[in-house]
């Protein structure tokens, strides 16, 4: 484990005192999850298994069709398609950096409901009765890798395929300036364990479906950036990805190409939603705190990662924000 000291091991000690001391569980991560965070919803359901508790997954929507092949996703509930007819009074939430993130699934929370919050994420303002959080972790599911050591357990092929997906997800394939020797201390140790990480990178990273290729053909051909180069951004309209046949899980990664581009310093993508309202995704190179710059707009993230949403038409949501980067840098 990385030397975290000992006000994180009290944390961990907390934690792992608070799923011994309840019996049945409500697990549940961020709308429109990504792949840290259905990994650490698994590895938390691998980890109270262990700990003979009973635990049931939840989102507010569909997980992402291409983290489906991971073991007991198929067991994540569909809160939009099955709303349990009961209320928790244990829960676990991962990877959200705010309550707000939760969604729709908080309507299960008994109203005296003790949570548990594990997460990475700077902006997190600690809404758990319980609080597991290690900014500088790369990933969510860097922090259960450390839970589960710290629990005596040792990860089987199951467990250790959730995490290595976290890390690997989170990192953008071992790329991104939060690869820390810790991460690739715990990739180290996954792969001991069973991984098969030349197949997870292909699927992950390397795959690419038609409709996700005709989405990124239409983003790129609306690339766009200020008069000195610093600042890119692309957008996408919600009949895009009905014409083209896309999801909204497609666009992952698209932001990147704007960022990407040598002398940029912030990238963005703005995708604009059926209910009229904007989200915008930030990349930064290093320079700019795009988590400072998305909290202007009520979101939030990380320094080189951020996102938010928007009250207001996309040709009014552009312009407002790239002029904000661009007095930001």
């Amino acid at each position: 484990m990385a030397s975290v000291g000992d006000q994180y091991r009290t944390r961990l000690d907390e934690a792992l005192r608070f799923l011994r001391e309840h019996d049945d569980f409500l697990i549940v991560s961020h709308v429109q999850p990504d792949g840290d965070a259905i990994s650490s919803t698994i590895a938390v359901r691998w980890l109270l298994d262990r700990l003979g508790k009973r635990s049931l997954m939840i989102n507010e929507g569909r997980i992402p069709s291409r983290l489906e092949f991971l073991p007991h996703a198929g067991e994540i509930v569909n809160y939009g398609e099955r709303k349990p007819d009961r209320k928790f009074r244990a829960v676990v939430a991962v990877d959200c950096a705010d309550f707000s993130r939760i969604g729709l699934v908080r309507e299960l929370f008994e109203e005296h409901c003790e949570l548990l919050n594990i997460d990475h994420h700077p902006t997190n303002d600690g809404f758990g009765t319980v609080n597991l959080l290690r900014q500088d972790a790369a990933a969510t599911a860097e922090i259960l890798f450390e839970l589960i050591e710290h629990a005596g357990l040792a990860f089987d092929k199951d467990a250790a395929t959730v995490i290595y997906t976290g890390l690997l997800t989170d990192t953008g394939g071992f790329r991104y300036s939060n690869t820390s020797p810790n991460v690739m201390t715990a990739a180290s140790k996954l792969l001991t364990a069973g991984v098969d990480a030349y197949q997870l990178a292909d699927r992950l990273l390397e795959r690419m479906t038609m409709p996700q290729l005709k989405i990124l053909q239409r983003g790129l051909s609306r690339l766009r950036f200020t008069e000195d180069g610093r600042v890119g951004w692309l957008y996408i309209e919600p009949k895009d990805l009905e014409e083209t046949g896309a999801s909204g899980e497609d666009l992952e990664g698209l932001v990147n190409y704007a960022r990407n581009i040598d002398g940029v310093e912030v990238g963005m993508l703005f995708k604009g939603m059926d209910d009229g309202s904007v989200k915008v995704s930030f990349r930064s190179a290093g320079k700019a705190d795009v988590a400072a710059i998305a909290q202007q707009f009520g979101g939030g993230g990380h320094i080189r990662a951020a996102g938010c949403r928007m009250s207001m038409p996309l040709d009014q949501a552009m312009p407002l924000v790239v002029d904000t980067v661009r007095r930001s840098l």
